[in-house]
């Protein structure tokens, strides 16, 4: 049951009824697939949705974090987890969804405003919810993704935390075609993840209007090596997919210590380097060899010090597992 023909849910109908959810952190771009490509990561966004009635004075959103965003997330309908949760809600014809008020349990280990996909997470983690707590056929996954990236803006971070993987996903007018590949499980994710925040709309009013011919046709030709050779089981071509030429340069501008990032990672044994979507993360691929992790996180850590660019080390794995149910 999905779409504006669907016959009419009553919100009174689902008062009571609770679902627990969870979707992954991801990162968007891998470098040269810019707005195309991203990957799922194990850190896991669980929230417990409850659908209460609504009481006058009550609040409309009762809402507990553990982790991240806590104490600063919306408890209103503008957070994006609810947001999507009464969009998918009146895709599958709930009416009368102002006379429901929501009870929100959320453990969140995805840090905000720093390009691993924690607006994504909620968003698809708030559609999924609904199809649930609706029952019967809810929303297809086509469906899904077509609302969440209206919702987010584009599929790159949507894409793979509902399906989980690598995908590769493509906005249309009337909807969003994804391909799904199974991630690389020979390769760890170094991730150091700043204290500082950007944002993704800032991130992008860098960005050019227009690129030179030789940066788009060089970009084109890391995505196509690089999403064939992964889907051929190479890892190695991580290191021709991580270098770009259409975002990470300009917003360098920003974010100076890009670059400086990016070099010593790479020169310290790292497969591939690039930025976590906007950033500020910024990630390695690494093989399994515990020596060479070890001295990629060093020099992230060593050169994030130098920078005076404060943060921590995350050691992160792919993830098969896209967004899921629970419990019920």
């Amino acid at each position: 049951m999905s779409g504006s023909g669907s016959p009419a849910v009553s919100a009174e109908s689902l008062v009571g009824r609770r679902v627990t959810v969870e979707a992954p952190a991801t990162i968007a771009n891998l470098g040269a697939g810019y707005d195309t490509l991203g990957l799922a990561v194990d850190l896991v966004l669980q929230v417990t949705i409850e659908a209460r009635a609504a009481a006058p004075g009550a609040p409309e959103v009762e809402l507990t974090v553990d982790g991240e965003g806590a104490g600063e997330l919306p408890a209103d309908r503008s957070n994006r987890l609810i947001l999507a949760l009464e969009a998918g809600l009146a895709e599958l014809g709930v009416d009368g969804l102002a006379g429901l008020a929501w009870k929100v349990e959320m453990t969140n280990p995805i840090p905000l405003e720093r390009g691993l996909g924690s607006s994504a997470a909620a968003t698809v983690a708030g559609l999924v919810a609904a199809s649930a707590l609706v029952g019967g056929g809810g929303l297809d996954p086509s469906t899904v993704l077509r609302l969440a990236t209206g919702i987010e803006g584009h599929p790159d971070n949507v894409a793979p935390a509902l399906l989980g993987g690598l995908t590769a996903s493509l906005a249309l007018d009337d909807r969003v075609e994804s391909v799904r590949l199974d991630p690389p499980t020979d390769i760890v994710v170094l991730a150091w993840i700043p204290d500082r925040r950007l944002k993704t709309s800032d991130m992008r009013r860098v960005l050019p209007d227009t690129i030179p011919r030789a940066d788009a046709i060089s970009n084109l030709a890391r995505v196509a090596v690089g999403v064939a050779g992964l889907a051929s089981g190479r890892s190695d071509v991580l290191s021709l997919l991580t270098q770009d030429r259409l975002h990470e340069p300009y917003r360098a501008e920003v974010y100076p210590e890009l670059p400086h990032l990016l070099d010593a990672a790479r020169a310290a044994g790292a497969i591939g380097a690039c930025l976590a979507g906007s950033g500020p993360t910024v990630i390695a691929f690494v093989g399994m060899s515990t020596e060479t992790a070890d001295r990629v996180g060093n020099a992230f850590t060593t050169t994030a010090h130098y920078l005076g660019l404060p943060g921590r080390l995350e050691r992160l794995s792919t993830r098969s597992v896209g967004a899921r149910v629970s419990s019920r």
